[in-house]
């Protein structure tokens, strides 16, 4: 039983709709997974400053 026009209209629809749908879901996927590298990196910022500081800190008190 072939589709009548209405009913491929209404499929090619429905087609687009989901792959809206899935492809929102794939941005959201990676947008979190982003928002994890950024927030590692931060930590990893912080961290080596901290060392940085320390690092100079000593310095200052080898040359007095």
């Amino acid at each position: 039983m072939p589709l009548s026009l209405e009913g491929a209209t209404l499929a090619v629809i429905i087609g687009t709709l989901a792959a809206i749908v899935y492809s929102l879901r794939v941005l959201v996927l990676l947008e979190r997974r982003i928002a994890r590298m950024d927030y590692h990196l931060e930590l990893m910022t912080s961290k080596i400053a901290k060392a940085e500081m320390s690092e100079l800190k000593l310095l200052k008190r080898k040359r007095r």
